[in-house]
């Protein structure tokens, strides 16, 4: 399945405190739940005002379905096209 980046432009989440974050989560893990198994979060980094977000999808169309069914922002969306990091050399 396509992996994607999605960036959202969220002024302030990187002072979100650890209970408004969990309330973030439990939006979202609901409306994923709602919206099947085609889709899942795998984790979101924080940065100042935003956050990257990444999902397994089948196309972009049901990550703006879950944008639009939190309200959470989807400021752009990435397909993923590889992934390098320290073990590539040893592959």
């Amino acid at each position: 399945m396509p992996q994607y980046l999605i960036e959202r432009h969220i002024p302030g989440v990187e002072a979100m405190s650890p209970e408004e974050l969990k309330s973030v989560a439990r939006k979202s893990n609901s409306v994923l739940s709602d919206l099947g198994s085609d889709i899942r979060w795998l984790h979101s980094y924080i940065v100042d005002g935003k956050t990257y977000c990444v999902y397994l999808a089948p196309d972009q169309e049901l990550i703006l379905e879950h944008s639009r069914m939190t309200g959470f922002p989807c400021n752009r969306i990435i397909e993923i096209r590889g992934v390098i990091d320290p073990e590539t050399e040893q592959a």
